[in-house]
């Protein structure tokens, strides 16, 4: 492995190294900046919520306070069911712009119908009401969706809440792939190794993983179905498999392969048929992430003299250079909307998470850490997860595209690296 490749994968080795973690350990999520106006909202207390073994309102409440978007506004344990309008002049005079009313009803089966009204207190109109059909263990999920409703209704934007993250981590020699809410909690292990795990790629509907594990002594590529805990290998050809990411379809993946010498890009379909090579370069070619329109691949290259970002039809042909900014930008990663490209680049020595809004080309570097790596953007665009390092050991962090809201997440005592976060729930 070349000196330049290693530097695509800053803090590869040393995370692989040192990760230590208990098995199913919760991330805590720290949030440690938020935008500087909160739109401030009434979540109360559901009617009838008490007949549950767990509250949904208090998932609603952290959820919309974790984002950095909102305040909220106590009225104490005061249910406002969903039946009645909620009297919206005395929530404005509490300093609230918007109100939720929930009631939870049981049914026959036993589960409950939760049905909930979300207004606006200045305007004095309801913006939306939806019912939702849950378990009784299904609280957290519940408190997702409804805190997504509320979201979208109140930003414009879809909420990304009831999503998923995927990482990697280490105790002693045990190697584990974790799935976990986006709030960190109901951590699982869908893998676990005593060789190295890196890359994970969510399929576009959630349900595949695609990654590379060292259990053979080697790089290669796997396809997980979450579901079942089958695998298939899709890559495994002579020296190195890595670098997985799926089609905006998921019939087809990009990868880096060195069957034909250094590291290039390939194509081939999701049953590891269809192998064809997408570009020849005199550098090394690594980390594709596929365009939403599925016309392009972002990819880090060499071939200019340092390591740059450039874009290269799916079909093949010609790449475009698109960073020019300093010497050093690797590990591409587009918004959903494709309007934004988040990726790594050294700012004064440090390696520190950007975005390139791609039709004006002006970059911001969002982040003021040392050592970031891997981000993945949440699948609104409005938040990118990334991988960086505090206090000389691996956490999880998230930034939003502004770079106003930030959080860390962590496990006390342990490493934890290789983010990669899910698609949207249908």
């Amino acid at each position: 492995m070349t000196k330049i490749l290693a530097s695509f994968r800053l803090l590869l080795a040393g995370a692989l190294a040192c990760l230590a973690l208990g098995a199913h350990a919760q991330l805590s999520i720290e949030i440690t900046g938020a935008g500087a106006s909160r739109f401030p909202v009434i979540i109360p207390v559901f009617e009838n919520e008490s007949s549950l073994p767990r509250g949904i309102s208090d998932v609603v409440r952290a959820d919309l306070e974790r984002s950095g978007l909102f305040s909220l506004v106590d009225i104490g344990p005061l249910p406002l069911p969903e039946s009645r309008v909620p009297d919206l002049a005395a929530m404005r005079s509490r300093g609230a712009d918007a109100v939720l009313s929930a009631s939870l009803l049981p049914q026959s089966d036993g589960r409950y119908e939760v049905r909930f009204r979300l207004f606006d207190t200045q305007k004095q109109v309801e913006l939306g009401a939806m019912s939702l059909r849950m378990a009784p263990a299904q609280n957290r999920l519940t408190g997702h969706r409804i805190a997504d409703f509320v979201y979208e209704k109140l930003t414009g934007l879809p909420g990304y809440f009831a999503t998923r993250i995927a990482y990697v981590v280490k105790s002693g020699a045990r190697y584990e792939l974790q799935i976990a809410d986006a709030d960190g909690m109901n951590a699982q292990a869908a893998l676990v190794s005593r060789e190295p795990i890196i890359s994970p790629a969510w399929s576009p509907d959630g349900q595949r993983l695609a990654y590379v594990s060292f259990e053979a002594k080697k790089p290669i590529i796997y396809i997980h179905t979450l579901a079942t805990g089958q695998r298939q290998v899709v890559a495994n050809f002579k020296g190195s498999n890595s670098a997985p990411t799926w089609s905006p379809d998921g019939g087809q993946l990009a990868v880096v392969l060195t069957k034909d010498g250094q590291s290039q890009l390939y194509v081939l379909n999701a049953d590891g048929s269809g192998v064809r090579r997408l570009a020849s370069s005199a550098g090394i070619d690594t980390e594709p992430a596929w365009s939403p329109d599925g016309q392009w691949i972002y990819f880090t290259s060499d071939r200019g003299g340092s390591p740059q970002i450039y874009r290269i039809p799916t079909s093949g042909g010609n790449a475009q250079r698109v960073t020019f900014e300093g010497s050093y930008n690797v590990t591409p990663r587009p918004s959903a909307d494709g309007k934004l490209l988040a990726f790594i680049t050294r700012s004064n020595g440090k390696f520190q998470v950007a975005v390139n809004d791609l039709a004006s080309r002006q970059t911001t570097i969002l982040t003021d850490s040392a050592r970031d790596e891997s981000p993945s953007f949440a699948p609104n665009g409005r938040m990118i997860l990334y991988a960086t390092e505090t206090g000389g050991r691996g956490v999880l962090a998230a930034v939003s595209s502004d770079g106003r809201v930030k959080q860390r997440l962590s496990v006390q005592a342990a490493d934890v690296r290789e983010p990669a976060w899910g698609p949207l729930q249908r």
